[in-house]
């Protein structure tokens, strides 16, 4: 006779082919995570690793690797049956900067994982009820904590050794497989052991008979539901109650239930963990603003893995990750005797991102990846410059003063690029001595413009008259944006002061991004200033090269192409450069020349398409070089831009318009802003 696909026969044949996974919350999400993708990664000078599964995805997590190696290390401690097994997981930090958005996409990954068929989540449902003559018209009922149906097997008679002859005689485990089985023992809970022993005492303790009251159905995984993965958001004093959390006695079970002492007389699932009790995430936000008696609730969850109702317990299998602020938690840590619940807590003190390469992805999804229109519903440009601005500004904002670096070091160092002699490691010191500080916002990168605080600027730009009138989002309003947004939301008076500063440094280093821009729109070609650069750097590395001719020609292999290239050393053009760097006397220039070639040495090997673009002071001198040098009658290109009067200088402007229009991906009214803004003395460095 065929096994039934809903019996609990067929579920532990398919557990012992595999086909089937019995385990806990932590093991399943740690599966889930390690079986990705893992790389190395050099953060702030320090190895880490990367998981691939929080990379994946049209609006993924963005940097945070300190935050989730924490993360990983939390619940694959847990998964080996660590301490941590016994702690919730409190990510701390300040509004904005990617708490929630970590949680929720973490559970939307794990509702994907459980969707494959090997993974799926089942629970089991008694039937045929009616028969008992207790239950009244309840003729089925389904696990209220979702246990799993190897919970079930692990309790089918009253005692361990009896069930475990039972699953080797009848299901065929070996003593292996029930030892592995046996790892994640926990006992039913209250209504469903009840219900258990009232179904042996109807069929006088014959297992076949008993089990054909179980049906194995599984567990629903739609997110609305708030099954598998749930979320707690922290109520008002009024509203909240612990019911929300953990149930209440129904009355209308109370209707048909003639036994008062049947703890099913409980409806679990009126509150919030029971749903997620069978293997799933429990989500709180903002677990400290909850009142006492609820975050008491949490203290026995978390410790005991179990909900409590009048004596009867419900053993619960759930990871719980809370989120906090940083004024609630310290709020939370002064008063001295709620100590056990921080103590049952493992504390992630979560930073904004430092990076303004990865903030562009960020600053990318608070502007939009929909096509933005004007409130006359035109089409809307976006500058070129508009994320590079943004992102500079914002990031600059959450890099803390340092007498070892300057901000704009601090930001390129964060990024991964060159500071003039300034490492990495000067860079990691910083941070260790920052991290010293037992004030958690004077730490690196705690404080700052948020993510929320760029969204408003956004939206401030966007409504802007200019912006409507121009149908562009122009780069250089982002940062009259953000100066209103520090003056509307940042309290602090000494933040307010170090962020205003913060916006005049961005709008310098936007200025020299103009610069640039400007010099590829005179060359007509768009990397222009690029080919520039790797033009000094060549030149200095073939400057001593032995096969140098008379001519002062030199042949080298172009390590990006392959191709033999052809290369003639202009001294001048060198001299000029170093000139500008401040480099007066040989000594200097020979040890500047002598950092450029290691560099070239280490990163060429690694990335052969490294270009210096990244060396902000080296792209600036050559720029400026080119710049003033290559219009002789005008005296420098400003000049010729400024005055159109005459017919040259008006061709000039027109072809730069036109070149930045049709190659580097301006608008009309960007371009001539652009250029206007280039011509003014404003914010020169």
């Amino acid at each position: 006779m065929p096994v039934s696909k809903s019996s609990l026969q067929y579920h532990l044949e398919a557990l012992k082919k595999k086909e089937r996974q019995f385990e806990n919350a932590f093991q399943g999400v740690a599966r889930m995570i390690l079986e990705s993708q893992i790389e190395k990664v050099v953060v702030n000078g320090k190895t880490t690793y990367d998981f691939s599964i929080f990379r994946s995805g049209k609006k993924h997590v963005i940097g945070m690797y300190d935050e989730i190696n924490s993360f990983v290390s939390y619940v694959k401690d847990a998964a080996e049956g660590g301490s941590s097994a016994e702690m919730a997981f409190v990510l701390v930090g300040e509004p904005g900067n990617g708490k929630t958005f970590f949680v929720e996409f973490l559970c939307s990954r794990y509702r994907e994982f459980l969707t494959e068929k090997r993974n799926r989540k089942f629970t089991f449902r008694f039937n045929k009820l009616d028969k008992l003559g207790k239950y009244g018209k309840i003729t089925g009922i389904e696990s209220q904590t979702y246990e799993d149906p190897a919970v079930l097997a692990m309790n089918l008679f009253e005692t361990k050794n009896q069930t475990k002859e039972y699953l080797t005689k009848t299901a065929g485990f070996t003593d292996k497989q029930i030892d592995e089985l046996f790892w994640n023992y926990r006992p039913l809970g209250a209504c469903s052991g009840y219900i258990w022993d009232d179904i042996r005492e109807m069929t006088d303790g014959d297992m076949e008979q008993m089990l054909s009251h179980v049906e194995i159905v599984s567990v629903p995984l739609t997110e609305s539901l708030g099954t598998v993965t749930g979320k707690y958001p922290a109520k008002d004093k009024m509203t909240s109650s612990a019911v929300d959390l953990v149930g209440e006695e129904s009355i209308q079970r109370l209707l048909h239930i003639t036994d008062t002492n049947n703890p099913y007389r409980f409806d679990l699932r009126r509150g919030a963990l029971a749903r997620v009790a069978g293997g799933g995430v429990h989500f709180s936000d903002e677990i400290y603003k909850n009142k006492k008696d609820l975050v008491q609730v949490y203290l026995g969850v978390i410790q005991n893995r179990s909900i409590e109702i009048d004596g009867f317990k419900w053993p619960i299998d759930t990871l719980i990750i809370a989120t906090s602020n940083n004024s609630e938690f310290n709020r939370f840590l002064s008063e001295k005797e709620e100590a056990p619940i921080v103590d049952r807590c493992r504390i992630c003190y979560v930073s904004h991102n430092t990076n303004y390469h990865l903030q562009k992805e960020l600053t990318q999804y608070a502007i939009g990846k929909e096509a933005r229109t004007t409130l006359n519903r035109e089409v809307l440009h976006q500058d070129p410059n508009l994320n590079y601005a943004a992102s500079v500004a914002v990031v600059l904002s959450r890099l803390a003063r340092s007498e070892k670096l300057t901000p704009v070091e601090t930001l390129k160092l964060t990024a991964g690029e060159v500071a003039g002699e300034k490492s990495i490691k000067t860079l990691a010191e910083v941070i260790d001595t920052l991290n010293q500080d037992p004030v958690i916002v004077n730490r690196f990168g705690q404080k700052g413009l948020g993510q929320r605080n760029l969204g408003r600027a956004v939206q401030l730009l966007i409504e802007s008259s200019e912006t409507n009138e121009g149908k562009c989002m122009f780069a250089c309003d982002i940062f009259k944006a953000l100066e209103r947004i520090v003056l509307d939301y940042v309290t602090d008076a000494n933040n307010r002061k170090k962020y205003l500063e913060d916006l005049k440094i961005a709008k310098g280093l936007y200025r020299e991004r103009i610069m640039t821009e400007m010099f590829n729109a005179y060359m007509d070609e768009p990397h222009a200033i690029r080919r520039d650069v790797m033009s000094y750097v060549n030149m200095i590395i073939g400057i001593d090269a032995e096969n140098l001719g008379p001519d002062r020609m030199w042949k080298y292999r172009d390590p990006q192409s392959g191709e033999l290239k052809a290369l003639k050393i202009d001294e001048r053009y060198i001299a000029s450069v170093e000139e500008r760097l401040g480099l007066k006397i040989k000594e200097q220039r020979d040890m500047f020349r002598t950092s450029i070639r290691k560099i070239y040495g280490q990163r060429i090997s690694l990335n052969p398409d490294y270009d210096f673009m990244d060396n902000l002071e080296l792209v600036k001198a050559v720029t400026d070089v080119r710049l003033k040098s290559d219009i002789a009658g005008a005296g420098s290109l400003v000049g010729a831009l400024a005055n159109r009067t005459n017919e040259e200088n008006q061709k000039l402007y027109d072809r730069m318009i036109q070149t930045m229009l049709q190659k580097l991906n301006y608008c009309s009214t960007c371009a001539q802003k652009t250029i206007e803004y280039f011509c003014t003395q404003e914010d020169e460095n």
